[in-house]
C-alpha cells in the first residue's frame, strides 16, 4: 500500500508542476522534479534498510517509485511538444 501512495503522490506533483509552470518552463521543472523525487526515494530507501530489509528487497520497489513518476513528467513534456510539420513536396 505505501509503495502505491509513493506512486501516486509523486504522480501527483508531477501532475501539480507541470500544470502550474508554463510550457517554456517544463523541462527545468521536470528536472528539478526529478533530483526532488531521487532525494526523496533516496530517504524512503534508507528508511526501509535502517528498518531490517536488505537492499536487494528494497532496490526493485524503489527504482519503480522513482522510475513511474520520473517516466512520467519527461513522457508528458514529450507528447506536449509542438511537433514540426511535415512537408509533402
Amino acid at each position: 500500500m505505501r509503495t502505491l501512495i509513493l506512486i501516486a503522490t509523486g504522480l501527483g506533483v508531477v501532475a501539480l508542476l507541470l500544470w502550474r509552470t508554463s510550457p517554456a518552463r517544463h523541462h527545468a521543472a521536470a528536472g528539478l522534479f526529478t533530483v526532488v523525487w531521487l532525494v526523496v526515494v533516496g530517504w524512503n530507501l534508507s528508511t526501509g534498510l535502517a528498518h531490517g530489509y536488505t537492499l536487494g528487497e528494497e532496490l526493485p520497489i524503489h527504482l519503480v517509485l522513482f522510475g513511474v513518476p520520473v517516466i512520467a513528467a519527461w513522457a508528458w513534456i514529450g507528447l506536449r511538444r509542438p511537433r514540426a510539420r511535415r512537408s509533402d513536396h
